[in-house]
């Protein structure tokens, strides 16, 4: 569990240091301007790292899976190989349909005006601004990043109504850990993909609410998951308790 979250925890770093640094410089410019390279490049980068924290995730919810309802065979199947191979594979599938997205937005013919509509470059955004016939293109999309979020969500959501009916079977005593780890699961699965299918496969798109979800899911998102993974680790708050003995006795001898 420990790995994947280290692994998660630098998804998270990657992924809002994709937007967050242009688009706090913008705030201080009056000439907010990006260059097509960069463009292409937060393209890139946001559905890579983006692809790759949904594996991610997937991956935790099997690892919470066989924790709860394999304990005896968790070591077996959860061994150093097989979360090596998760993390292996979690970036080669973000950077597989980072690719595929990339390549319908380098050929686009641009005439102008290129003026993006949000804080950063991504696809949707990017192909509303093509001198062509963008229909076929925004249905590639669609199919590429919104049927693959919608249905991610599905199998985390069927895999998660499965676990926590093995842990009401449980006796209390040993689902109250079980249950506090999960409910931090379900939150960051909840804060990363409610975004992504309003953005990626909502018919009906709201330009306000479009920019607040862009923000939340490059910036806050990322933010936000560190926080509630250790606001829900026993050890963590058992350290923060020292800690926060250790600078009491401090401020009171000094």
């Amino acid at each position: 569990m420990y790995f994947l979250l280290a692994n998660l925890s630098f998804i998270d770093l990657s992924l809002s240091s994709v937007t967050a640094p242009k688009m706090i410089a913008d705030f201080f410019s009056k000439r907010k301007v990006i260059s097509v390279k960069g463009c292409l490049a937060q393209i890139f980068l946001l559905h890579f790292f983006g692809g790759s924290e949904l594996v991610t995730l997937i991956a935790m919810a099997f690892d919470r899976y066989v924790a709860i309802c394999k304990p005896l065979r968790y070591t077996t199947i959860m061994c150093g190989n097989v979360c090596v191979g998760i993390v292996v594979a979690a970036w080669g599938v973000g950077f597989l349909h980072s690719v595929s997205q990339l390549a319908f937005a380098v050929n686009l013919p641009f005439c102008g005006p290129n003026k993006v509509d949000s804080f950063y470059c991504d696809l949707p955004r990017v192909i509303k601004l093509a001198c062509a016939d963008t229909y076929r293109l925004d249905i590639m999309v669609i199919a590429n990043s919104g049927i693959l979020t919608v249905c991610s969500f599905v199998l985390l959501s069927i895999s998660y109504t499965i676990i926590l009916m093995t842990i009401q079977r449980r006796p209390s005593d040993g689902s109250s850990k079980a249950l506090s780890t999960l409910t931090a699961h379900i939150t960051v699965v909840l804060l990363f993909f409610g975004p992504c299918i309003f953005i990626y496969a909502w018919p009906f798109p709201t330009k306000s609410l479009d920019k607040f979800l862009a923000v939340f899911y490059s910036v806050v998102t990322p933010l936000l998951n560190p926080i509630i993974y250790t606001l829900r680790n026993t050890e963590m708050k058992i350290a923060m308790r020292r800690l926060r003995k250790w600078n009491l006795n401090f401020s009171v001898k000094s």
